[in-house]
């Protein structure tokens, strides 16, 4: 496996990323309310810290990618980076959430740890930019329709900003319609780029547009994806985690219910460390 550059995330808890411990980020979909981003944040994080694995909240203020005028998209940006700071203060966590558009960047990374670009976006030239120059740790998913190593082009757009802290994320590629698979071998040949490379083994079960109106997708195989992953050799998993994902607002099929999700870690830290063992 190759070897990559890890960075520290933030200087306050000195999460490095990329190093000797597995990355975990975990959240909602889409922000409901504090409440559940309370309960879902409080869980994992106490689940993280029992199996020393680093841990990042996740929600989304705004699913601005939605297939169907009319499905749920959040609580707005306002609301949304209100309760994300609420969460990072009571916690003591770093916090993620996805940006859209060029503007919200800076305001956005006044609040969060890591920026996120989503994989529709990842080629947006001016988006990158201005992610990169907030100087927050940049999260890019790989676009269902792009090659790992054409990866090496958007990093060259982080690198002109002099930001490093560059996640490659992999969330599955477009196999006919409505269908997505990954590819192990791309995992490998995206982290020969030099950068931290994440799975995100939610979206990776999704089956776009399957039903027209919503995005369809199976949980039961999210399991598989994250222990072949950790296999092969990443640096962290990105998976979206609800109370009660049957009646969430986005994502429902694909999201992780958040009582099964000490039971996978559990698992897949083990897989992390036979893996690592091997390196040694």
């Amino acid at each position: 496996m190759e070897k990559i550059k890890p960075f520290v995330l933030t200087e306050k808890d000195v999460m490095e990323i990329g190093g000797n411990k597995m990355t975990f980020i975990g959240g909602p979909c889409s922000i409901e309310s504090w409440q559940m981003c309370d309960e879902v944040a409080g869980t994992l994080k106490e689940i993280c810290e029992s199996l020393e694995i680093n841990y990042i909240f996740k929600g989304s203020y705004d699913k601005a990618n939605r297939s169907y005028l009319h499905a749920g998209r959040g609580v707005g940006m306002k609301k949304g980076l209100e309760i994300l700071n609420d969460i990072k203060e009571k916690y003591q966590i770093p916090v993620t959430t996805d940006v859209h558009e060029t503007w919200q960047c800076e305001e956005v990374g006044k609040v969060v740890d890591l920026l996120q670009i989503p994989a529709y976006l990842c080629r947006q030239t001016d988006l990158i930019l201005s992610a990169a120059r907030t100087g927050k740790a940049v999260n890019i998913k790989k676009g269902q329709f792009m090659a790992p190593w054409n990866m090496d082009n958007v990093i060259e757009k982080m690198l002109s900003c002099k930001n490093e802290k560059i996640i490659l994320c992999e969330r599955g590629s477009s196999f006919g319609y409505n269908r997505l698979v990954v590819d192990m071998q791309g995992l490998v040949e995206m982290r020969k780029l030099g950068y931290p490379v994440f799975l995100d083994v939610t979206h990776s079960v999704q089956q776009p547009g399957s039903d027209k109106q919503f995005t369809s997708g199976n949980r039961d195989f999210v399991p598989y994806l994250m222990y072949a992953g950790l296999s092969v050799g990443i640096d962290g998993i990105f998976a979206e985690v609800h109370p009660d994902p049957d009646h969430a607002v986005s994502d429902g099929p694909s999201q992780l219910k958040l009582a099964d999700v000490e039971m996978i870690l559990k698992k897949a830290k083990k897989f992390d460390n036979l893996r690592r063992s091997e390196l040694v």
